[in-house]
């Protein structure tokens, strides 16, 4: 694992724009830092006049940290991703439990503090993703909090040639049951009461449900585990295998789900494509790339990430204290070989 300091290298100053764009460690080309050469610069303003130099810049290096542009409310953040990807997307088919804050800026995912969420590219146990996702940080943790990334590509290219293989023929298969009151309910996930709301999304998506005694729900879907970007054609580790199966449970806690409850009946679950059980060991193998390509750096209050989404994944390192990062999403994408 690398830990990045505020330590940083310039590449140029633009003379129009009158914005620093720096390296935050000469080897390290995610994140790529953007921040003001002198003060009073609104941030919303020169995106608005530069939208092809950040989207130039996020190609290449899959994420780009906005600092000391002094954004300190929620609105500044939401005008910022209005000015360069048009409407935000509403926060569907939950993985995560999340608040609304405003409009379609939500908090961050809502887990314990002393918790770790491992790096992952937003909705890939999906068929349809945001491209894009900013996190926004308005009030920084006394310890720790950090938002670790890493190189969707180089993750891919790490990968055991024969795991690859095996995973871009058979696909992913994400399990799910709601209801248990160990996971999210379906009412959360789908943001509705209304069961039929429910199927009618399910039979659009892709996803298999199956309604169970007490309310419950089950559904399965199978999901790419690899993605082609489709500015740049390169190819990206692109699933959430990692997460979902039985094996990212802390050991107590899955001996003691294991105990009670049937492998199907866990609240979630991942296998290939065509059911057949994914290799612990290979997971294992998968995470220690995640770790090895990631890269941390502590927030600053006011500072703005905006990533690629299939480009960088994302996660959250545990925290002492309060700390308030909220997100946004925006371009929502559909895989056409879905």
């Amino acid at each position: 694992m690398k830990f990045k300091t505020t330590r940083r290298t310039a590449v140029k100053v633009s003379p129009t724009d009158l914005v620093k764009v720096e390296l935050l460690q000469p080897e390290q080309p995610l994140p790529l830092v953007i921040q003001p050469a002198v003060a009073g610069i609104n941030l919303v303003t020169w995106a608005a006049n530069n939208r092809d130099a950040i989207a130039s810049y996020l190609l290449q290096h899959g994420g780009i940290l906005f600092r000391n542009f002094d954004i300190t409310e929620v609105t500044q953040f939401e005008q910022f991703i209005q000015t360069l990807s048009g409407m935000l997307l509403d926060y569907s088919y939950r993985s995560t439990p999340r608040s609304q804050v405003s409009g379609k800026i939500y908090t961050s995912t809502e887990y314990p503090a002393n918790r770790s969420i491992p790096l992952h590219n937003e909705m890939a146990y999906s068929l349809n993703w945001p491209m894009k996702i900013w996190f926004c940080c308005l009030k920084s943790a006394e310890q720790g909090g950090e938002t670790p990334i890493a190189d969707s590509r180089k993750v891919f290219q790490r990968i055991d040639e024969k795991i690859k293989e095996k995973f871009i023929q058979k696909k992913v298969m994400y399990v799910r049951n709601y209801g248990d009151k160990l996971d999210l309910s379906w009412e959360n996930v789908f943001q509705t009461k209304n069961k039929l709301e429910v199927e009618r999304y399910c039979r659009q998506s892709g996803i298999d449900f199956e309604w169970k005694d007490g309310n419950n729900l089950r559904t399965r879907q199978v999901c790419q585990a690899v993605a082609t970007h489709p500015q740049t054609g390169e190819m990206v580790w692109f699933n959430q295998a990692h997460l979902f199966h039985v094996s990212s449970l802390e050991p107590e806690v899955r001996q003691t789900l294991l105990s009670t409850l049937k492998e199907e009946h866990l609240p979630r679950n991942a296998y290939y494509g065509d059911g057949s059980p994914i290799e612990g060991s290979i997971l294992d193998e998968i995470r220690q790339i995640y770790q090895q390509e990631t890269v941390i750096f502590p927030w600053q209050e006011g500072d703005v990430l905006m990533l690629d989404n299939m480009l960088a994944a994302h996660g959250r390192k545990p925290f002492i204290g309060s700390r308030q990062v909220v997100v946004g999403m925006a371009e929502n994408f559909k895989d056409k070989d879905s």
